[in-house]
């Protein structure tokens, strides 16, 4: 832990220096990084000569994230999906960050391609354009040939990205580390868990065969789906570092321009792409996290293609009934089904004031039941939830919030394409499915059959479990631990209060000690100061030095109170 904080020190330093320019001074001398701030030093707080206090709080925390680069972006973008954590006003700002990156030279991309592949470039591809089609904070994307004809992306990960990412993670660790108290004050209750999970998804994004896994996996769930299709991942000349995928002709889903050139229906492209969504969530529980307008393609014949699958969602089969309950709910107007489908879907469903909850969910039902169909909006619905489950401190799966952010993407998406598109109209035949799916014979023998299953489990083991504890009775072995939580503050008052009773008992003992002393008849050798035995005047420095001992105990509580 010393080691990272010393070779981290100079970079903390420069995060402070960020924190304090924007007026988070605050979060600097409430926490241990005070310490590495000089007295003497004294910054400008102005952003792009604006003063820094004419800005939102909100604004000024993306403007701290810009400036601390790549890694620190994407930690606030991975957030921003992340509604049970973060306030709708910061999640709104952490929407606008971008990871706009410079490309790094070609010559170092077919480098790093020959590396990892063993083999010069010429002996893979007949053609390698020299200009990217894009570049992020990760890699970077080129087109190319290969030798056997087929036309490719090949995606190629930047030369010291990954020691990089390790560098600004330890330091995102020690930061946490210096102001999780803090953070914690501010309703962030597991900044420590929400630091290693980020370090897993980048490490996997970091690692581009689990890119390639997703897209074989979704190419099998799809492979007689006409209207959808998936590009194929070169495995054989693909690494960690290297991604090679088929490349797609198309055109943006948005281009409706080159839509109605190609003599498609807009809106029948809109509906069939919800569609395609919608049973990647219901059907499969496995969903493509980014359906962003850059990511979905139209082919000439009107297949819609999605590509880059480094985000993929999971729910399980129980969270996907749970997340279908919440809307199946709204639509019947059931606050109470919604709510116990809410509690199904959380990790945790801790929620100190049900009735609360349900007259909250009620007031939301209420809200959208008087609204016109045209007039119903899923980014409205998501951030009504949303903030519902910030307030409640819900711990819902991840995966939530990107189904709700998607949605409300591929809302925009419909409404560009389809003057009368409306997100619920398709939600609705799906929810019905879903009922249908969860209370089918099927799956009501399947479910019987996993409690069948626990409870055998159960019974095989329970009689060993007994014999075990009646061992352990007879030979005088058993014992219980008992662990009181919420007790500790009140123990240590306790343990004040009798060091400090102690303390006066002995200075009144020796008080009247010294009153008794007084009246004493002593032998010769007894030596007397201003006529009062030394013995009593013993008696009386040690009642001074105990009462001096309690005005200072006195003293300390009334700072810490």
């Amino acid at each position: 832990m010393f080691k990272n904080t010393i070779s981290n020190l100079s970079r903390i330093r420069q995060v402070v220096e960020v924190l304090v320019r924007y007026g988070f001074e605050d979060v600097v001398t409430s926490t241990a990084l005070r310490r590495l701030v000089s007295s003497k030093r004294r910054l400008t707080w102005q952003h792009a000569e604006r003063p820094v206090f004419e800005t939102t709080r909100w604004e000024r925390i993306r403007m701290i994230i810009e400036e601390l680069g790549p890694t620190f972006i994407k930690l606030a973008q991975a957030l921003s999906n992340r509604a049970d954590l973060l306030p709708q006003p910061l999640i709104d700002e952490f929407e606008k960050l971008q990871s706009n990156v410079p490309p790094f030279p070609v010559a170092l991309a077919r480098q790093i391609i020959e590396q990892e592949l063993g083999q010069p470039l010429e002996t893979v591809f007949s053609d390698f354009e020299e200009v990217p089609l894009g570049s992020a904070s990760i890699g970077q994307v080129h087109k190319a040939r290969l030798l056997t004809g087929e036309e490719v992306v090949v995606k190629v990960q930047r030369p010291d990205v990954q020691e990089k990412v390790r560098t600004d993670l330890s330091l995102l660790h020690e930061l946490v580390r210096l102001t999780g108290g803090f953070l914690r004050k501010q309703g962030l209750a597991n900044p420590e868990d929400i630091v290693d999970a980020f370090e897993r998804s980048m490490t996997r994004e970091m690692d581009y065969t689990s890119e390639a896994r997703n897209l074989e996996q979704f190419r099998q769930l799809y492979e007689k789906y006409e209207s959808f299709y998936i590009p194929k991942p070169f495995r054989e000349v693909s690494t960690t570092k290297v991604l090679v995928i088929e490349f797609v002709a198309g055109c943006k889903i948005t281009d409706k321009a080159q839509l109605l050139a190609w003599d498609l229906s807009p809106e029948k492209v809109a509906e069939t792409g919800m569609d395609i969504y919608l049973t990647q969530i219901f059907e499969f529980g496995r969903f493509h996290a980014d359906p962003h307008p850059g990511n979905v393609l139209v082919r000439p014949d009107g297949t819609i293609v999605l590509i880059d699958f480094g985000m993929v969602g999971k729910l399980t089969k129980q969270q996907k009934y749970a997340f279908a309950g919440v809307f199946i709910g709204m639509a019947r107007q059931d606050a109470r089904g919604m709510a116990l489908n809410f509690r199904r879907l959380a990790l945790t469903s801790d929620i100190p004031d049900m009735r609360a909850f349900e007259a909250d969910l009620s007031d939301l039902i209420e809200d959208f039941s008087t609204l016109d169909v045209q007039d119903m909006s899923m980014s409205d619905l998501a951030d009504s939830l949303q903030d519902i489950i910030y307030r409640y401190k819900l711990q819902v799966p991840g995966a939530v919030f990107l189904i709700l952010r998607a949605l409300v993407i591929l809302e925009g998406i419909g409404k560009v394409l389809h003057p009368r598109f409306n997100t619920f109209e398709f939600v609705r035949p799906y929810g019905a499915r879903i009922i249908a799916e969860q209370y089918s014979p099927e799956n009501i023998l399947s479910e019987a059959e996993y409690t069948g299953t626990q409870l055998l489990a159960l019974l095989q083991t329970f009689p060993a479990d007994i014999r075990q504890i009646m061992r352990k009775v007879s030979r005088g072995d058993l014992r219980m631990k008992v662990e009181l939580s919420g007790y500790l503050l009140l123990l240590r008052k306790a343990d004040q209060l009798v060091s400090r009773t102690i303390v006066a008992l002995l200075a009144v003992a020796f008080l009247l000690f010294s009153g008794l002393s007084l009246l004493g008849h002593y032998s010769p050798e007894m030596r007397y100061v201003q006529g009062i035995p030394v013995l009593t005047w013993w008696s009386l420095g040690i009642t001074a030095f105990l009462f001096l001992v309690l005005l200072i105990l006195g003293t300390r509580r009334e700072r810490k109170d």
